[in-house]
């Protein structure tokens, strides 16, 4: 089903130009179903990260104050057990990292992972006598507004607040301790470390009270689980919708094909069974009823134009018989020549009325053999027909009905333009006809109304010639039954007219 139509001027319209763009009903309910979840989750996602982000800043912050605060209320009343004054720990050279911590004491098992990520007090905490930063260390200056504000709050005299993210490895009191820390903190399922945060304070004295602790990503794992989350949704409901959409748009698929199969032979066909939900049940009964009602009426329409063909037929070939009691010759050749065309228009008419409902079946049959036919008939009547090109090709058919297409192209081409040339190619799946002729052509506003019935134009068609003006219309009938087409262009050589050419396509296949 195409659910965007092209646009008058024949091109595409926007959304089909777009590579990979799907054009069934099914697979852009789907697409836009899957843009939408996709906008609303990334939207869900974003609050989610933002508030868990803000929480997790505020606790780093809060904690980083408190041990701040802690210290600094420690170091003013004197030094407890297990603290150092500033500088290097005690026994360390002035300038050089401490020395390997290991053994560390043992956790308990059972701990949360936070308890796990504690430094000791020797890593956690240091007062340095210059900034701790250091090149490659990552800004984290949202944390250090929030910090600033927290000690500031607090009566703190803060002349500086630093706090970045480093690598553990870089890190002079860290990275020489990390195998220690890899059993102490159970790093080892190679996932790597959690990430390192120095947070330091310039006091009053110039010195800098830093702040070591391992931040476990917390966030990261938050977004993996919401995009597991995303996943998981993803599956079921797109998975529900398309089955939703594979019950609605089956019946639309088989109501298509009914139509397309029903133009091409209306009444020949079973009524097609009412599926899927109840509008579509309804809308394919409605259709069936519909498709009943013209199918009656075609029936009708033959029944009345077969009676019409044989009361005025009879009574024609009665006239044709008393005429030859005519004595005036003259007079009994035109009274012959009305009746012949008044049988003509019959033809014509009938066959017009049965083209849409033809009798005989498809056939594969030889195009290249069926126009030489139809030019050896005009030879042998001494006409000016002749092939300029002809290409062997097969192609199903209903002979009897392109027979008929071709003879009234030949017919018009030698009545209006004095000579006709014909010509057989193949251009891709379809087998073109070409018939051009040498004469006064069609204005270009009027190409299109020669195709509509009974459409004759004196200043370019004289109509001495005769005709009913149903010859193109007819073709043109055929060449759709064929599911093909009959185009009239005129032939324009130095910029002016020479002739008239009808191009008739049929598919190969």
């Amino acid at each position: 089903m195409n659910a965007l139509p092209s646009q008058p001027d024949g091109k595409k319209p926007f959304l089909r130009r777009i590579p990979l763009w799907p054009h069934s009903l099914m697979g852009q309910m789907l697409l836009a179903i899957a843009l939408a979840l996709f906008v609303a989750q990334g939207l869900s996602a974003y609050l989610i990260w933002r508030e868990q982000h803000e929480r997790h800043l505020a606790g780093m912050v809060n904690s980083t104050a408190m041990r701040m605060l802690g210290e600094r209320m420690a170091m003013r009343h004197g030094f407890s057990e297990g603290m150092h004054p500033p500088g290097p720990p005690p026994g360390f050279p002035p300038g050089s990292p401490p020395p390997d911590l290991q053994p560390l004491p043992a956790l308990p098992g059972g701990l949360p992972p936070e308890e796990r990520l504690r430094l000791p007090r020797t890593l956690r905490f240091h007062v340095d006598s210059r900034s701790p930063e250091q090149p490659g260390d990552i800004h984290m200056a949202e944390m250090e507004k929030h910090l600033r504000q927290v000690l500031e709050s607090q009566g703190e005299q803060v002349k500086a607040v630093l706090v970045v993210e480093r690598d553990p490895a870089r890190d002079a009191l860290v990275g020489p301790v990390l195998p220690a820390l890899r059993a102490r903190f159970d790093t080892s399922t190679g996932e790597g470390y959690p990430r390192l945060v120095i947070a330091s304070m310039q006091q009053a004295d110039g010195t800098w009270m830093t702040v070591r602790s391992f931040v476990p990503s917390n966030e990261t794992l938050l977004l993996i689980a919401l995009l597991r989350q995303t996943i998981l949704i993803y599956l079921v409901l797109v998975g529900v919708v398309a089955l939703i959409l594979r019950r609605i748009t089956r019946p639309l698929r088989a109501l298509t094909g009914r139509l397309e199969q029903f133009a091409r032979e209306p009444g020949r066909i079973e009524p097609l069974v009412p599926q899927g939900p109840e509008d579509m049940k309804h809308l394919i009964a409605a259709h069936n009823a519909m498709e009943a009602r013209i199918s009656a009426l075609l029936d009708e329409k033959d029944v009345m134009l077969g009676a019409i063909g044989h009361d005025l037929k009879t009574p024609l070939a009665a006239l044709r018989v008393r005429i030859e009691a005519v004595e005036d010759d003259t007079e009994r050749a035109r009274m012959a020549a009305t009746i012949e065309d008044i049988n003509r228009s019959l033809d014509d008419i009938l066959s017009l009325a049965r083209v849409g409902r033809p009798s005989d079946p498809v056939e594969a049959t030889e195009i290249s053999a069926l126009v030489v036919d139809i030019i050896g008939e005009y030879e042998d009547m001494g006409e000016p027909v002749e092939v300029i090109d002809l290409e062997r090709m097969v192609a199903p058919v209903r002979a009897t009905w392109l027979r008929r297409a071709l003879r009234n192209l030949v017919s018009n081409s030698l009545r209006y333009g004095e000579r006709a040339r014909v010509t057989l190619a193949r251009d891709g799946h379809e087998a073109v006809i070409t018939v051009d002729d040498d004469g006064p052509g069609i204005p270009e506003g009027s190409i299109a109304l020669m195709m509509e019935p009974f459409t004759r134009l004196d200043p370019s068609r004289n109509s001495a010639t005769g005709g009913t003006g149903l010859g193109l219309t007819l073709a043109r009938a055929i060449a759709d039954q064929h599911g093909g087409s009959l185009i009239l262009a005129n032939r324009i050589e130095k910029g002016r007219v020479v002739g008239l050419r009808a191009t008739l396509r049929v598919p190969l296949a």
